[in-house]
């Protein structure tokens, strides 16, 4: 049984990106196994889900989401969370 890959980064606050949606460094993506969605864990036990999008812009440790869900989520800028790819989501 193979463990999944997980990091804590920093989620973002950023208006351009689209509700449901975030933005992420493709080399991270890469190194954690991340296809199509992405599954943010905060403090143990708030845990959502995002359709991530590749985007060289994003710094690698670093993970942008919508400014107002983020919000509406009680959800800091610069909050530090676990990041990874929910399981049935996996490559290989």
């Amino acid at each position: 049984m193979s463990r999944r890959v997980e990091r804590r980064l920093r989620l973002r606050r950023r208006e351009e990106v689209g509700r449901g949606l975030a933005k992420m460094n493709p080399r991270m993506m890469e190194e954690l196994g991340i296809t199509t969605e992405l599954e943010v864990v905060i403090a143990g036990k708030k845990r959502y889900r995002f359709r991530v999008l590749s985007d060289e812009s994003v710094p690698e440790r670093e993970v942008w989401c919508n400014e107002e869900e983020l919000r509406e989520h009680g959800i800091a800028d610069n909050t530090v969370a676990t990041c990874r790819a929910p399981l049935g989501c996996q490559s290989g």
